[in-house]
């Protein structure tokens, strides 16, 4: 397919020669319009010769009569004709010469006619110079009068042969004039109508398809412009055009996969967005909660620590009002007050346990521990505080019971915080009963029970499982008092031994804590050996 530079080349080409076309068709023309004007000037000229030549023939005639009638009056007047009437003889020879021969003549020129005319004048003008010259007037005039009428016979007719040709020639000239006129308004409009449809034809050939596939491109880049990147356009000729249709072709693909890619970032963008958002968001309500937590707890802890300070300065108190003081009293009053520091002592070492259990730090000492002194060590902590308080603490276990593998410390304080939490929380306690059991899982695994009862006013089964969250507190703790770690702390050390914690209802009321402890290996291999056969799962429970 040939390129848009040769296809404008040929449409310059073609306008080139169409106006060098007309170019020469105006010369031809301008140059037939000039010599039809000068055959007719000639031929007008030479028509206006003749007839000056008829003119000055007919002078010298009446100059040569009057010259027959007065011999010597009128000479002068007769040279005077006869020199006119040459000088028109040789001004129409010289023209006939440069014109040629005439077209209506056959054989006979112009020249030759001309000569035979000059040859008559020659004739006459010799008769009339003799006639003129016979002294005999009579015989003067006749002669005169014959010579011209001879002159007249044989000059007339070539005379009026060449008015004739001349006069023709004339109307030859303007009709040739008047058809070549007609030939250049005919070849006028044929060129016109030729250079028209030329035009037309280079128009839908060459122009309208270049124009077409220019609005092409401009809508296609309109339609870009507004965002309309699936675009495409037909290449087309393998041309300069259908080059920079490709091209644009490539430019859209590449723009529609930008931003395709830009859609996809900014996607990803939004989501990561989002996502930080959302985790932002809950940092932040974590942050909350804990700030809240932290200022809770940073309030409770005097209230924690208030309880042992309080028996331990009423035992003081006591003790500074009494005049004398017994020896077993003081004994038993400063036992109180140790007893009481050391576990204001361990609150304080507790607290610093639960901030490190947050991150992991705390560390549990696991050894085989026997439960009923632990549990009875963990009694004989409360007995001042439940004499007051009018409650009876019992311990339904036989010594020395099972043994557990545990953390003395960290299962003494759970103990502790249940009877606590009986004793502060319970409502109307009068009974608060620590027992131990060893039991028969379903499984057929044995392990050791702990309870603690109360007979107070128990909790509502719908708030026992929120209570084991940090900081919960349920409608049992409206008092106020509490910042609600003992149950979350002591579930987090049972977890850790490997146990569970429950809270049920008593059989008389109140609230039964029940914790779940596994046996010792070595025990539990020991008990299914003295374990009699049949025996079921549970047997063992009480």
């Amino acid at each position: 397919m040939r390129s848009i530079r040769f296809k404008l080349a040929a449409l310059s080409g073609a306008a080139a020669s169409f106006a060098i076309l007309a170019a020469v068709g105006l010369l031809l023309a301008v140059g037939a319009a000039d010599r039809a004007l000068e055959a007719t000037v000639a031929a007008q000229q030479r028509l206006d010769l003749l007839t000056e030549m008829s003119a000055r023939l007919s002078d010298f005639g009446l100059a040569a009569v009057a010259a027959a009638e007065s011999p010597g009056a009128d000479r002068g007047r007769m040279e005077d004709a006869r020199s006119r009437v040459s000088a028109v003889l040789e001004a129409a020879t010289v023209r006939a010469a440069a014109t040629g021969p005439a077209p209506n003549l056959g054989i006979r020129p112009r020249e030759r006619m001309l000569a035979h005319l000059r040859a008559d004048f020659i004739v006459l003008d010799r008769q009339i110079s003799a006639a003129v010259a016979d002294m005999d007037a009579p015989r003067r005039g006749d002669r005169v009068r014959g010579a011209l009428n001879g002159f007249a016979a044989s000059a007339g007719p070539t005379l009026s042969l060449l008015v004739e040709s001349e006069r023709r020639a004339v109307t030859s000239a303007r009709e040739e004039a008047l058809a070549l006129s007609f030939r250049l308004r005919v070849g006028a409009v044929a060129l016109a109508t030729l250079v028209l449809a030329a035009v037309v034809v280079l128009y839908r050939a060459v122009a309208r398809p270049l124009l077409t596939r220019l609005g092409e491109i401009d809508r296609a880049a309109a339609a870009i412009g507004r965002g309309d990147l699936d675009t495409r356009l037909a290449i087309g000729p393998r041309d300069e055009l259908g080059v920079l249709t490709a091209r644009f072709n490539r430019m859209a693909a590449r723009l529609g996969r930008r931003e395709r890619r830009v859609v996809e970032d900014r996607a990803v963008l939004e989501k990561t967005i989002a996502e930080r958002t959302a985790d932002l968001t809950a940092a932040n309500a974590r942050l909350a909660a804990i700030d809240a937590s932290r200022r809770r707890f940073f309030t409770d802890v005097s209230h924690e620590l208030r309880t042992p300070l309080t028996v331990i300065i009423g035992e003081c108190d006591v003790t500074q009002r009494a005049p004398a003081i017994p020896e077993e009293l003081s004994r038993s009053v400063l036992a109180t007050i140790r007893k009481r520091a050391g576990r204001l002592h361990r609150r304080v070492e507790d607290l610093l346990r639960v901030a490190r259990s947050e991150s992991g730090e705390i560390e549990l000492v696991f050894q085989d521990v026997p439960l009923v002194p632990l549990l009875a060590d963990a009694l004989a902590g409360f007995e001042n505080v439940a004499r007051r308080q009018g409650v009876t603490l019992t311990l339904d276990a036989e010594a020395p019971g099972p043994l557990v593998h545990a953390d003395r410390e960290w299962l003494r304080q759970v103990v502790e915080g249940l009877i606590d939490n009986a004793l502060r929380h319970g409502g109307k306690v009068t009974r608060i009963t620590v027992a131990a059991a060893t039991v028969t899982g379903a499984d057929g695994t044995a392990g050791e029970r702990i309870t603690v009862t109360d007979d107070g006013r128990g909790i509502a089964p719908e708030a026992r499982a929120g209570l084991f969250r940090r900081f919960e507190r349920g409608e049992r703790f409206g008092d106020g008092t509490g910042f609600g770690l003992g149950l979350a702390l002591a579930e987090w050390v049972v977890t850790r031994h490997g146990g569970r914690i429950t809270l049920e209802e008593g059989e008389a009321g109140g609230t039964r804590v029940v914790i779940m402890l596994p046996r010792p290996q070595a025990h539990q291999d020991a008990a299914d050996v003295r374990a009699p056969e049949g025996t079921p799962p549970g047997k063992e429970e009480t």
